[in-house]
């Protein structure tokens, strides 16, 4: 009897660690060192999209849910800093962790899984197209009479880097691309403004509704909730990014989350509101869907704010990536007993990358990109949605 007792401590042990060492090997759990700015500069460069371009585009339908947005998804996102840890002794450190928490343990993972991926994956493939065009702007920018290259090929290149920063293996790898992220979205945002009212009020602006017809109307009212609700997508990757922060009983990571969450937030509105008031103040409703394009001059300094977009998109592909990478290694190493290993890590990655080059590759049409961008940012309305029913269902749980 005290020979099996023996040999079941021997096995648990070595469960524990064998968990342990895959724990320490998957990107969101490997490294919990991060500091209380590493969550500010991660949450701005996930949050603030290239889609703050497409801001002034979405105001003429009204600027409450500008606002209303900003402060709901910081409500929201408050209330998942806190429950990271609502658990004596257990960190939340994933989205579908919470989810399980919150509906079980297989309906939670069945609800909260396929749209995070949905999201992540989203993003990404758009992210992949908007480094692409925003390189061929620079490109045509630059050098108007060099000979035109295919959209293909400058998403090619977009890849390129990520068939490198890919590897890179967690969170805290990450965190220098981020930061350069993050000051290229502020500083493109300041770009866009800054030109926008240098440029004046035009003639002939007008802000009436574009549309003709009241079908055209609701269109472009729901289109416009789109775009805001895209721009607010960074509640995907929140629970990845405060698992990153170390936490002890005295000092839990809520308190330098929350502090980097403000940060962030206090960004995005100098980002966001600026560009979508000013913008829309100045063209109208004659603003297009990036109002880099509307700009159009001086060349050079658009060319500038076209690189700063690309080296922000490269930065928030990273952000959105990772936990999907942590999904499929999950798979792999706990339920299929792959040995954790960098070739394992090598393999995963650029199966990943290489589908959505091909996938963004085939999304040149710009009806394809609006219908896939609109899509997502409806997405991600219900995932706001579906934040407070899943606090709700947490806090009757209570």
């Amino acid at each position: 009897m005290i020979h099996v007792i023996i040999l079941y401590i021997k096995q648990s042990e070595e469960e524990l660690q064998r968990k342990k060492a895959i724990d320490d090997w998957l990107p969101i759990t490997s490294s919990r060192n991060a500091k209380w700015w590493y969550s500010a500069f991660h949450n701005v460069t996930a949050m603030v999209g290239a889609g703050v371009l497409s801001l002034p585009y979405a105001m003429g339908p009204g600027v409450t849910v500008l606002i209303l947005s900003w402060i709901i998804t910081l409500y929201t996102l408050w209330q998942m800093v806190e429950m990271h840890e609502m658990v004596p002794g257990k960190r939340f450190d994933r989205y579908h962790e919470l989810g399980q928490y919150a509906f079980g343990e297989k309906l939670g993972l069945y609800i909260v899984v396929p749209q995070q991926l949905v999201v992540e994956i989203g993003v990404n493939i758009v992210y992949m197209v908007t480094g692409g065009k925003s390189l061929q702007k620079f490109h045509d920018t630059v050098c108007g009479s060099c000979k035109k290259i295919k959209l293909t090929f400058f998403i090619m290149i977009f890849a390129s880097v990520h068939f490198v920063l890919s590897h890179l293996p967690n969170f805290n790898s990450i965190s220098g691309v981020s930061l350069a992220a993050a000051v290229m979205s502020l500083s493109y945002s300041t770009i866009a403004w800054a030109a926008s009212a240098h440029k004046g009020v035009q003639d002939d602006v007008q802000y009436g509704y574009k549309a003709k017809t009241t079908p055209g109307t609701v269109f472009n009212f729901l289109s416009a909730l789109g775009d805001v609700a895209f721009a607010y997508a960074g509640h995907n990757v929140v629970l990845e990014i405060q698992a990153t922060i170390p936490s002890t009983p005295e000092k839990p990571s809520k308190g330098p989350m929350w502090r980097g969450v403000l940060v962030a937030y206090i960004v995005v509105a100098l980002c966001y509101f600026p560009v979508a008031f000013i913008g829309y103040w100045m063209f109208g409703n004659a603003v297009q869907d990036n109002i880099l394009i509307t700009l159009e001059k001086p060349k050079w300094l658009i060319a500038l704010a076209n690189m700063f977009v690309v080296i922000h998109v490269i930065g928030s592909y990273q952000i959105y990536a990772m936990p999907v990478f942590d999904m499929i290694e999950t798979v792999l190493v706990k339920k299929l007993n792959f040995k954790p290993s960098r070739t394992l890590r090598f393999i995963v990655r650029n199966v990943y990358v290489a589908p959505l080059r091909h996938v963004a590759s085939n999304l040149q049409t710009k009806e394809i990109q609006l219908v896939l961008v609109d899509q997502l940012g409806l997405h991600c309305a219900w995932r706001i949605a579906d934040d407070f029913i899943t606090n709700w269902r947490i806090e009757v749980l209570q």
